[in-house]
């Protein structure tokens, strides 16, 4: 051992040596070794390392076997196979497709309607899926063809398909949540409830860049013409529905203007900023309204979906609840349970209830959403845990395959098989970080992190910049299984020391690294985009144009302003703490009155009589 002897290699490897092991791991990662034996190979190596220069005894890496059983043993990540398998049972059900053919059908008559289209759908196959390569290669096998056709920018075009598909990453059930909950030793549930209006408020910065690129430059995103609107009814006459559509948005304002609205979400995002989000709601659901999307409306639908709101809004504010994740997942599923039962009678007695599109849309949508409640709503209610609802959601995924006719036994072969594959990988990367940071906690290197990191000017402000910074220069380098692995167990004490709620750190965090997916050159949603874009030039099948390729620039170029968002949507989270933090009103709350009142009947009280002696019947 030529570096022992040497005293002075030997005191600066032992004093350093926390960064030496982080250095050479990302040395390992840049060779381009797998990221599981990286980790494992690292520990041991410096395990063994630590061993001879005496900073900790050899029976030390006897604890190894109880990590790795104590993963096996881990019940909550059950649910990474269970959300794997429900996934991907949807996605080669063709539900990807029905629901971009249809939803296309709504919004396409306006600017940027496929693009709304898609970031509609691109949530909705995240709170179903959760698989980020499923949500992007479906939507761009489907999506970006038909956009391309009808004269969308290649720029935009791609930059919405890979960032919408992104969304399965900070959309419950997303499986990194899984992870990251499992990492910051929280509950699995309080991280998806946390994570649930951000993640919708992310989906709906996204249309929003589409508004103002549709506004600005409407030759970029262009509606459908006629002929492409196949679901069009021609007979239906556009001024009823939009008659019914200004009510519904005077409707809105009235409630807005009295505070009613406003007042629900006060705990998310308080303040001015509150009465301003309503105010753009109001805007978007009457732009909508006056465009082509109208023609959903008709009058025993609008009758419908407005008691059904109005219950709700009674509801909540008569029991004193706000809205939260739990109670929009209920709302969502009362007024679409409502709706499907119109459209059920209408199709069954032939009433002429509904129009053809609003059937249709009614028909494709309810299957995925009911799943959302199956799946969300008996998590946030607390019926079940993460790992039960994932197992009612495969089943659900089983079923609603079966109903619509295509499951069959190659499709469950292939969801087993890559279920197996996935949930190996991640189960191989948690031991392998399991065996590194033994090894790093060893040589005390939580402590070297903490001083690192705390001593930082501006407490919890500088902290946050700081990590912020770093977790999105690395995420150029490593993917969210990555990051989540080696980097949120060396920040999650020292959060947590310096009294950050560690589930809206994690969500943070989450969309933080959900920008590993979207940056160029290395995002993996790009490389999936790139898979599925057309590399020469080809012949349109349906119009038979020459239709020009989707070149690699162009697809990085479409994603920059979509991680600008992202970061954007990090800011909001750290000035709106309530959007993360309204998960602990759902949490159960003590009387502190009626726990002093039991405490006070147990405890004997010293001036009491003494209790009666006990007579057995003994003879006198």
């Amino acid at each position: 051992m030529a570096f022992a002897a040497d005293g002075g290699v030997r005191a600066f490897i032992t004093h350093n040596m926390a960064p030496i092991m982080f250095v050479s791991l990302v040395g390992f990662l840049l060779l381009g070794y797998p990221v599981a034996f990286a980790l494992a190979a690292n520990g041991l190596v410096f395990g063994l390392i630590g061993i001879e220069l005496g900073l900790f005894r050899p029976d030390f890496l006897q604890a190894l076997p109880e990590r790795v059983y104590g993963t096996m043993n881990n019940e909550v990540l059950l649910a990474v196979p269970f959300f794997t398998f429900m996934g991907l049972v949807l996605e080669r059900s063709g539900m990807a497709e029905d629901l971009l053919d249809t939803i296309g059908q709504v919004f396409g008559s306006i600017r940027g309607g496929l693009a709304y289209a898609v970031v509609f759908v691109g949530a909705l196959l995240a709170a179903t899926t959760g698989v980020v390569a499923a949500s992007v290669i479906s939507m761009g096998l489907i999506s970006l063809p038909i956009m391309l056709r009808y004269g969308y920018d290649r720029r935009v075009a791609s930059g919405v398909i890979a960032a919408s598909g992104t969304l399965a990453q900070i959309i419950p059930p997303s499986l990194v949540l899984i992870v990251m909950a499992d990492q910051l030793n929280r509950s699995v549930g309080d991280m998806y409830e946390g994570a649930f209006v951000p993640g919708l408020l992310l989906a709906a910065l996204y249309a929003g860049y589409i508004f103002l690129v549709s506004t600005i430059f409407p030759k970029a995103t262009p509606g459908l013409p006629l002929e492409a609107q196949v679901l069009r009814d021609p007979q239906q006459k556009m001024g009823p529905s939009r008659v019914l559509g200004a009510i519904a948005a005077a409707g809105f304002a009235v409630l807005i203007a009295t505070g009613s609205l406003p007042g629900l979400t006060a705990g998310l995002i308080p303040g001015v900023a509150n009465q301003a989000v309503w105010g753009v709601v109001a805007f978007v659901l009457l732009y909508f309204i006056m465009s082509g999307t109208a023609r959903l409306l008709t009058p025993s639908l609008f009758l419908a979906l407005s008691a059904s709101i109005a219950i709700a809004i009674v509801t909540m504010e008569r029991s004193g609840l706000r809205i939260g994740s739990d109670y929009v997942v209920l709302a969502m599923s009362v007024t679409v349970a409502v709706a499907f039962a119109v459209a059920v009678v209408n199709r069954v007695l032939r009433l002429k209830l509904l129009s053809k599109l609003a059937e249709q849309v009614i028909f494709v949508m309810v299957p995925p959403l009911a799943l959302i409640f199956l799946v969300l709503g008996t998590i946030f209610i607390g019926v079940a845990t993460p790992t039960e609802g994932g197992a009612m959601g495969s089943l659900g995924a089983i079923l609603l395959a079966t109903a619509r006719g295509r499951l069959k036994f190659d499709l469950l072969k292939q969801a087993t098989y890559s279920t197996a594959k996935l949930s190996a990988f991640v189960l191989f990367v948690l031991l392998g970080s399991r065996v590194f940071s033994l090894t790093f906690y060893g040589v005390d290197g939580h402590r070297w992190v903490e001083e690192l990191l705390v001593g930082l000017p501006g407490g919890q402000t500088g902290f946050l910049i700081v990590v912020n910074i770093m977790v999105f220069l690395l995420a150029f380098f490593l993917d969210y299984f990555e990051l989540a692995f080696i980097i949120i167990p060396l920040l999650g004490p020292v959060a947590d020391k310096l009294g950050i709620d560690l589930i809206w750190f994690g969500v943070m965090l989450a969309v933080n690294m959900q920008t590993s997916f979207m940056h160029p050159p290395f995002g993996f949603a790009l490389f999936f985009l790139r898979s599925v874009a057309p590399k020469v030039p080809y012949l349109d099948r349906l119009t038979g144009k020459r239709m020009e390729p989707v070149t690699t620039g162009q697809i990085y170029w479409g994603a920059v302003p979509f991680v600008c968002i992202q970061c954007l949507m990090v800011a909001l989270i750290i000035l709106f703490p309530g959007m993360v933090t309204h998960y602990k009103s759902s949490a159960v709350q003590l009387e502190q009155g009626a726990v002093q009142k039991q405490f006070d009947n147990l405890s004997p009280d010293l001036n009491a009589p003494p209790p009666p002696t006990l007579d057995f019947g003994a003879p006198k």
